[in-house]
């Protein structure tokens, strides 16, 4: 894919680049020209205007109309001009309007002062019109560069994927430069992220390799000089390098002056802030999903211990009575009891991969509720628990602070045939505060929300 593109001397510029020109842009031939042709008309103007005013006012002030011509043309056209407006200034001053008149030769000593304290002040005129010219391009420059850099950043904020933030900010470059631009990532063979594939040799990707490597910018026009159209340089985060931008001009001049290098720098700066603001987020999304997922495992593995350890429980009683009471056959009651322990012994390593933050207790004042190892204690001391009255306190300490409905603790605890039995809760939530709370007439552990549910704390 070729960018499209305009040649650097096209006659329409884009406006925020021209500013950065004007401010390192040395005066051609045609203007100091003009500047000096400038020079030679305000002076020729500021002349006409004091013979016009000497025959009545004299001459005393006549030498002040050639300061605002110096100025003038310090501020349009520059230094140099102005240098050559106050010499000018100076020699039609002699001649015109010290005596002897006509002539470049000065009799009197007051004149020879005048004339040379109007070329000396016109000399400082120039020179201080002349350095708030230069930092005024100096302004309009940097303003010019910070635009720059600000738009890009605005084009890479709304950028959500890298991909996306390599295609916008080749783009952006390649506008900003006039050139062909390509980032490119991947180590130790780099390979184009966007802006490619162009016509790049392999030679041009060993370079590319190396700049990747080294972190130093290497190409046509840098310091670094290597056998190759481009320029490469690096995209660096800290001591980290993030990619390579390649610019390349299709006539084979350098892609970025060494004037412009500080500004590829700072704009280089905000692509390696989006990149790393995209791999944090993806990391931060990855991150999500695995918490998520660890989530839903510890979920599903309560759950699978609360629900199948009780029956196996229940099992292995019933297998022992059996036994003891004589009335079933030994042999496959052996059998139960051992399917039922290695049953539990899985039910024990399920649990052991529960992350280790969601095996820690819940405590609410003196009660401490721990779901991993099934224990309830108040005060230091185990409370005993009947199965219902502890399998609806497990479901209100998985969500502490949690409004659950009558509904769904007896869906959970009893069982989905049983969720209009709101007496059974009753009881189980009776039984509860009698066991837990200090005044179970004012319970502080386990509290009412009316016509809603129970929640606990």
């Amino acid at each position: 894919m070729r960018i499209a593109r305009r040649p650097l001397d096209a006659a329409a510029r884009q406006a925020h680049f021209a500013g950065m020109e004007n401010m390192f842009r040395q005066a051609s031939g045609a203007t100091l020209v003009r500047g000096y042709m400038l020079a030679v008309l305000l002076v020729a103007a500021a002349t006409l205007l004091g013979l016009a005013l000497a025959p009545r006012w004299g001459n005393s002030a006549i030498d002040l109309l050639y300061l605002p011509a110096v100025l003038g043309v310090a501020t349009i056209a520059g230094l140099y001009p102005a240098l050559f407006a106050a010499a000018a200034s100076a020699l039609a001053y002699n001649f015109f309007f010290t005596a002897p008149h006509f002539t470049l030769r000065i009799d009197n000593p007051n004149d020879l002062v005048t004339v040379v304290m109007l070329f000396g002040a016109a000399l400082v005129t120039s020179q201080l019109a002349a350095s708030v010219r230069r930092q005024a391009r100096i302004a309009e420059g940097h303003a010019a560069r910070n635009a720059t850099i600000a738009g890009l950043s605005r084009h890479l904020l709304g950028c959500t994927s890298e991909p996306e933030i390599a295609r916008v900010s080749t783009r952006e470059l390649a506008k900003i430069f006039e050139c062909n631009a390509v980032l490119l990532g991947g180590f130790p063979e780099p390979q184009p992220l966007a802006g490619g594939p162009l016509l790049m040799t392999p030679g041009d990707m060993a370079v590319a390799a190396m700049v990747l490597a080294s972190g130093e910018r290497a190409g046509r026009g840098v310091d670094r000089a290597v056998p190759t159209e481009w320029q490469f340089h690096p995209v660096r985060a800290g001591a980290a390098i993030l990619a390579v931008m390649a610019l390349g001009r299709d006539d084979g001049a350098p892609a970025v002056r060494p004037d412009q290098i500080a500004l590829l720098d700072n704009l280089l700066d905000q692509l390696a802030l989006a990149l790393e603001r995209s791999r944090l987020e993806s990391e931060a999304r990855s991150f999500a999903q695995a918490r998520e997922r660890d989530t839903v495992r510890s979920t599903l593995l309560s759950s699978i211990s609360d629900d199948i350890a009780p029956p196996l429980h229940a099992i292995a009683t019933a297998a022992d009575e059996l036994r003891r009471s004589g009335s079933g056959e030994r042999e496959p009651l052996v059998r139960i009891g051992a399917e039922v322990s290695r049953l539990e012994r899985y039910l024990a390593n399920l649990q052991d991969l529960t992350p280790e933050e969601d095996r820690k207790a819940v405590e609410i004042g003196d009660v401490t509720i721990d779901l991993f190892r099934r224990i309830v204690l108040r005060g230091g001391e185990a409370v005993h628990l009947t199965p219902k009255e502890y399998g609806v306190l497990a479901e209100l300490a998985k969500h502490p602070g949690r409004v659950l409905s009558h509904a769904h603790l007896l869906r959970t605890v009893w069982g989905p045939a049983q969720e209009k039995q709101i007496d059974y809760l009753r009881v189980a939530i009776r039984g509860l505060r009698q066991k837990l709370e200090r005044e179970p007439s004012q319970p502080e552990l386990i509290r009412n929300e009316p016509a809603v549910g129970y929640r606990l704390g």
